[in-house]
């Protein structure tokens, strides 16, 4: 079967394939929520001179005011209207209406659609029809229409502001092939919009409700990564190097290729630098490169790797490195995994970074939704043959809490950085506290910030303060000691955290 694109890629994904020609789909949602923007977004993606879009109102707005509305839309096109898009008003038919008949008004559109051949025919709104007739009128008219129109091949598409208690009984949704909600949140400090298939039969249509914007491009939605099924990837025994100096060799070699690593630790501790790192050797390599940022600003990273050397710039330039800095405040998971995924298609990026988990979890607002969704954005960058660089911050003062609290089996290694008071002065140390299927060194190390980025230096023997205490804690040996003695000094001065 040949299906009608909507013009939206991602709305086609999530429709099953697009609009089937000869179906009937009821588009329901409350004021605002993008109905008719949707609509006529479709008529001008789609309308011909030889196949029109026929756009048919009822006793909504004039027809002037529907066509000034659209001009701020990069869709609209004047030159369509009346040869391929055509505005029909359907008032006086309406008000004429006598005896619960809306017989005229059904044999004009189907007259409309058998004699033009139209690809699209819209009808908007097709709830007040309901002040017109009665409930069983209401039924055979739209019955004897949606089965005449489905002889022509157009679509049909019924707007309506609908509530969830109409669907549940009204004769629109029973006679309807598919049925397309959209819903409007108001929340804090940005709005909501979203769009869920309800129905739409003969497709694989995915589940859930999916967001959806509306810019000056129109409306455009974004699939809920949790819908999408990533296809597996066999495991690669190669390994890819870090590009933290001293960090491959705690990893084994490096790290296995496809996996999700986890930089854990505290503001200022290094992990936008252990990022630029990652990143740095991937360029190096003729890696292509995805860094998503909440905090730095494009700009803000170009320059921070200028300090260490890396030209980033001329990586942008080249199209080898692509840095997409989006907003806190307009944080949205669904808009950040098609981001991704649009970045992922061509395969050609092999190296992923998200700078930081924290600030994205936070932002987000859907704690519950969070752990189905960070492993679904998981899958789908592993199924693109790309590993994947992310740090979460975790408290400056104080012990070291889980900030992913039973999300970490979902990152196959994970490296925390924390700071170490050394006597007078605080340092900092790292250590590999897991790496899945793989063998790794177990023990604590210097780490600092130089001119080659963040980097690993000595192991660290008489450090205490890893799990349970107050803080890390390097104490010195004493001069013909094994550190023993040092050792258990530490751990009675050191407070527990209960």
């Amino acid at each position: 079967m040949k299906w009608l694109s909507t013009g939206l890629a991602d709305l086609d994904l999530i429709l099953g394939g697009g609009l089937q020609p000869g179906s009937v789909v009821v588009v329901a949602g409350p004021p605002g929520s993008g109905k008719t923007i949707l609509a006529q977004q479709i008529c001008f993606t789609n309308a011909t001179a030889e196949n029109k879009a026929v756009y048919y109102t009822t006793l909504s707005e004039p027809h002037s005011k529907l066509v000034e509305h659209l001009r701020g839309f990069a869709f609209f096109d004047p030159t369509a209207l009346g040869p391929k898009v055509e505005y029909v008003h359907l008032g006086d038919m309406l008000r004429d209406t006598g005896d619960n008949d809306l017989e005229p008004l059904i044999n004009e559109v189907v007259r409309r659609a058998l004699d033009d051949e139209p690809v699209l025919v819209v009808i908007d709104s097709s709830k007040m029809l309901r002040d017109f007739v009665g409930e069983h009128a209401l039924r055979m008219a739209l019955y004897d229409l949606s089965s005449r129109v489905a002889h022509s091949r157009a679509v049909l598409l019924l707007l309506g502001e609908y509530t969830p208690e109409d669907m549940q009984t009204g004769a629109e949704f029973t006679l309807a092939d598919g049925i397309v909600q959209l819903s409007h949140q108001s929340r804090e400090p940005v709005d909501r919009r979203g769009l869920r298939v309800v129905k739409m039969r003969a497709a694989d249509h995915l589940g859930g409700t999916h967001t959806v914007q509306i810019t000056t491009q129109g409306l455009q939605v974004y699939p809920r990564v949790e819908s999408l099924l990533p296809h597996d990837v066999p495991a690669k025994v190669e390994r890819i190097p870090s590009g933290v100096p001293g960090l491959d060799a705690l990893m084994g070699g490096g790290i296995p290729h496809g996996d999700a690593t986890l930089v854990l630790g505290p503001s200022g501790v290094g992990k936008t630098i252990s990022c630029l790192n990652f990143v740095a050797e991937g360029l190096a390599r003729g890696e292509r490169c995805l860094y998503i940022a909440f905090q730095d600003t494009v700009d803000q990273l170009v320059d921070m790797a200028g300090t260490f050397g890396w030209d980033f710039a001329a990586a942008r330039a080249g199209d080898q490195l692509v840095i997409s800095h989006v907003p806190v405040g307009d944080l949205d998971l669904d808009v950040l995994a098609s981001v991704i995924r649009h970045r992922l298609t061509d395969s050609a990026i092999t190296r992923v970074v998200i700078d930081n988990l924290a600030e994205m979890v936070h932002a987000a607002r859907e704690a519950e939704r969070f752990p189905a969704y960070l492993r679904s954005l998981l899958g789908v960058v592993r199924a693109a043959g790309a590993s994947l660089w992310v740090t979460s911050e975790t408290r400056t003062f104080g012990p070291m809490e889980e900030p992913l609290v039973g999300l970490m089996f979902l990152f196959h290694n994970v490296v925390p950085v924390r700071y170490i008071e050394h006597r007078s002065e605080i340092g900092r140390a790292v250590n590999v506290l897991k790496m899945r299927n793989s063998r790794h060194d177990n023990g604590m190390y210097t780490c600092r910030i130089a001119d080659e980025g963040l980097s690993v230096g000595d192991r660290l023997h008489d450090l205490t303060g890893m799990l349970g205490w107050s803080s890390l804690r390097d104490w010195p040996t004493p001069s013909g000691h094994d550190g023993t003695a040092t050792s258990q000094a530490a751990a009675v001065d050191a407070p527990t955290n209960h």
